[in-house]
């Protein structure tokens, strides 16, 4: 019944996406989100911003770690969302050199080496986006529909092409009138569960405060170390939020980051607090959680959660493969700048992001971990450039990007033995603490040598 009541919600939610998708399609509004020939307005943006933040896998990410780790695990989680505050700062700056994207500033500087580097990392950030919401819409139908060993298959494929189809349609201006739609029944869905969760007779403030979670602590203060310092370059490697930087006035642009951050930390926020008060009540961990609160809410909030989760994950997929196609046609230059072009872009991201599904790799943090360290290259250079006025030399910028690639390299093979016997013997998430500070020493080292040297030479 559960089953049902799921498949019926979020079909209701498939079908208003289609109706609200762009009846015509233009290449001006596939690539650039012009609505009706005009850039969206501030509330446009801001919904579409938070829509494609608070994901699937962020949803998932602040409740687990909250279970876990207790309300410093939330937090830690929602300091990535002070990306909306740094991101905010960058697009500034870029705008106000004329730039018209990352590629176009990093080009600039560095050339084909600054925007080449670029983008292998977004590329592989938009791979992991497709990947992770498909994978929660996997984890949701499999915890529904136990009895059905095919169901997160069957709903992974039937999600993704219906994601592709109006993706496919109108591109960002699809995305970003959907994205509307979307968040607001999210607001809606999740805010009447919210509600109960908080009226609850077992539910208090004061314990979701003080709670240490299951596992204590400490990891989650260690990952909200790691969160501030991967927050200043986080937002620039993601497309997403990038692209919705240049398609407004600066003065909306400017609120619309602003009023994204607040809104989007607030949902987060109060995701986690269902992670939380699960681990206070002595709850056991199953199934991502989902098993978990299957025992512990009315059906009508359990569908409610898991409808959540299956809105937020169709309303980051159509904005990923927005952004592919833009990076594939207009940066890569991979294909012609047509709608057939960006739709095969669409087609060849969906395919290969649903086809690493099958790879089984369930640990939905560490997709974040792994594209956070590897951003991270680009602090040091934002630092200097923005920040200090310093002139980097390309070598300095490459040192930077080795680092962080490195680093993140390090993380992601860390069950490795030979990598085991490089990084320290401690818990995964203090050996990535420690591959963040190297990695920024080593990119501020090679920034401030190419400063010297430069200065010495001149």
């Amino acid at each position: 019944m559960i089953s049902l009541y799921v498949i019926g919600a979020f079909a209701a939610v498939v079908i208003l996406s289609f109706l609200m998708a762009p009846r015509r399609a233009s290449v001006e509004g596939f690539f650039e989100g012009q609505l009706a020939g005009r850039a969206p307005g501030l509330w446009t943006l801001v919904l579409s911003q938070v829509t494609t933040w608070i994901f699937a896998r962020s949803l998932m990410n602040s409740a687990i770690l909250g279970y876990y780790y207790g309300a410093p695990g939330t937090l830690a989680y929602a300091a990535y969302y002070l990306s909306f505050l740094t991101g905010g700062y960058i697009i500034g700056e870029l705008r106000a050199r004329d730039a018209t994207s990352v590629q176009d500033w990093l080009g600039a500087r560095f050339g084909a080496a600054g925007m080449g580097t670029y983008n292998v990392v977004i590329a592989l950030r938009l791979l992991s986006e497709v990947f992770a919401n498909l994978l929660v819409v996997g984890l949701v139908f499999s915890a529904v529909m136990p009895d059905a060993p095919w169901s997160g298959t069957a709903a992974i494929v039937v999600v993704a092409v219906l994601g592709l189809g109006y993706s496919a349609w109108g591109g960002l201006s699809a995305a970003l009138r959907t994205d509307v739609v979307q968040m607001v029944v999210f607001l809606a869905v999740f805010g009447v569960a919210f509600v109960y969760l908080v009226a609850s007779p077992g539910f208090s403030l004061a314990a979701i405060v003080t709670s240490e979670g299951a596992s204590g602590t400490r990891q989650g203060w260690v990952l909200l170390a790691v969160a501030l310092l991967q927050v200043f370059s986080y937002p620039a490697h993601d497309p997403v939020m990038m692209d919705r930087g240049f398609i407004a006035d600066r003065k909306t642009t400017r609120a619309s980051f602003l009023h994204a951050f607040w809104l989007s930390a607030l949902c987060i926020l109060a995701f986690g607090v269902f992670g939380i008060h699960a681990a206070n009540l002595g709850a056991a961990y199953e199934g991502q959680l989902l098993n978990t609160w299957a025992g512990m809410f009315p059906t009508w909030v359990y569908v409610a959660l898991l409808v959540s989760l299956l809105v937020s994950a169709l309303s980051t997929l159509d904005s990923a493969l927005s952004s592919a196609a833009r990076l594939s046609v207009e940066e890569l230059r991979l294909a012609p700048r047509t709608l057939g072009g960006g739709r095969v872009a669409m087609l060849v991201f969906m395919v290969a992001g649903g086809a690493l599904t099958l790879w089984g790799n369930a640990t939905l943090f560490d997709a974040v971990a792994v594209s956070g360290t590897a951003s991270m290259f680009l602090t040091p250079v934002m630092v200097a450039v923005f920040g200090l006025g310093w002139s980097v030399p390309l070598w300095s910028y490459l040192v930077s990007f080795a680092a962080a690639i490195l680093g993140a390299a390090a993380y992601f093979l860390r069950g490795a033995e030979w990598m085991a016997a490089l990084l320290p013997d401690a818990p995964k998430y203090e050996q990535l603490f420690v591959i963040c500070v190297v990695v920024l020493v080593v990119g501020f080292g090679a920034v401030t040598l190419g400063r010297v040297a430069g200065r010495a030479g001149g």
